[in-house]
């Protein structure tokens, strides 16, 4: 069976942990026949995002890769917005796919998606979607005339032929529903999640053994990690430090690894200790080298790819509560943060330490890791 990833919403980052890495390479896995067409957005210097040239490749999991272009008769302003590529009918025809996984809807290009499913009625198409009013849909313009015109036109066209809309949080379920006017019985939730080979390669007690000892953790230390972005949408990570550094048990220490805004570097390192180490910017190995030493995670800011991938390793976490997130509590795997201070995050921490409540949290979070297996999520979305 040949199964066709379409990328053109948004960007693509090779070797990243992405939905839209991890579920092509579970499904080559499957032994299907996978192939990638994408756009030329990646990241060009490892953090910031751009353009690079239209390619054909094979990737690390030996699935063909090909970046096309933008089409040239627009202002690339405009067309980087409503996405619209030349010979995508021919590309996916050259192809011939059984099923068409598309990855975001939000394409004007998506009409010849439309184009192919009309003349091949047998083809099986689902869409996923990352969108919420958390990262999309937050100014008038964006609200207004990207989302609520052009991507609901993009997703009105491609509905007739779709088997399944996916959303990626309980949040994006509503959004395709109230944004795009998606019917309810064409949309379900699909999880992200972590990537079952990453888990089994960092998971030797020699490992994590040797990653403690690279920060001066010892073997009676309490460790916290947290990682992802710190700029000025997640300060809530400084408030983390600080309540580490508050904390009145001396063997609870905190990893901290990503990039760190500059404006708020200095303030930054100020909370580095002997108890708060960071870790500097970390790959998807490094993420999953740092997370396997943890006995509890930490994230007290908005939500990110990282919460599902620990929920997949099976590790206790604390979150901050955003509605439509809460899939990540699969009954006591989580405890959720709902203010931004440093006494909230102590209290928390000091109740799971001091009140015997880790082993049931580590009970739950080992039973669940299935539910955010990428290797389950990928059989599940083409059911």
């Amino acid at each position: 069976m040949k199964i066709l990833h379409l990328c053109l919403a948004c960007f693509y980052i090779d070797k990243y942990s992405y939905q839209e890495n991890l579920l092509p390479k579970e499904h080559k896995k499957c032994g299907f026949d996978v192939r990638i067409i994408a756009s030329t957005e990646t990241f060009v210097d490892g953090i910031n995002l751009g353009y690079i040239k239209p390619s054909k490749y094979e990737n690390e999991n030996n699935i063909i890769v090909e970046r096309i272009p933008y089409v040239s008769w627009l202002p690339s302003k405009i067309v980087h917005k409503l996405r619209i590529y030349p010979k995508v009918y021919e590309k996916i025809d050259e192809f011939s796919p059984d099923i068409i996984f598309i990855h975001e809807c939000q394409f004007l290009s998506i009409l010849q998606v439309v184009k192919y499913a009309e003349k091949h009625p047998q083809v099986k198409i689902f869409v996923d979607g990352h969108a919420d009013f958390s990262n999309s849909a937050r100014g008038f313009i964006s609200r207004n005339i990207l989302h609520r015109l052009i991507y609901r036109f993009c997703a009105q066209k491609i509905l007739p032929y779709t088997t399944k809309f996916w959303g990626t949080l309980p949040a994006r379920v509503d959004f395709f529903h109230n944004v795009y006017g998606i019917p309810k019985e064409k949309i379900d939730f699909l999880p992200m999640g972590a990537d079952d080979d990453m888990i089994a390669k960092h998971n030797s007690l020699k490992e994590k053994e040797e990653t403690k000892n690279k920060f001066g953790f010892s073997s009676n230390d309490f460790i916290i990690v947290s990682g992802g972005k710190i700029d000025f949408a997640k300060t809530q990570t400084l408030l983390l430090m600080g309540a580490v550094n508050e904390l009145e048990k001396k063997n609870v220490k905190l990893l901290v690894f990503g990039s760190v805004d500059k404006q708020l570097k200095e303030r930054f390192d100020s909370l580095c200790s002997d108890r708060v180490k960071y870790a500097g910017w970390a790959n998807v190995d490094d993420s999953y080298r740092y997370f396997g030493i943890a006995d509890l995670v930490v994230f007290p800011g908005r939500h990110s790819v990282y919460w599902e991938q620990v929920a997949g390793m099976g590790i206790p976490m604390i979150v901050k509560y955003w509605p439509g997130t809460t899939h990540i509590d699969r009954g006591g795997n989580v405890k959720f943060l709902y203010e931004d201070t440093v006494d909230e995050i102590k209290e928390v921490v000091k109740d799971i330490f001091f009140n015997g409540e880790l082993e049931k949290m580590e009970s739950v979070a080992q039973n669940n890791k299935r539910f955010f297996s990428y290797r389950n999520i990928a059989e599940r979305c083409i059911e």
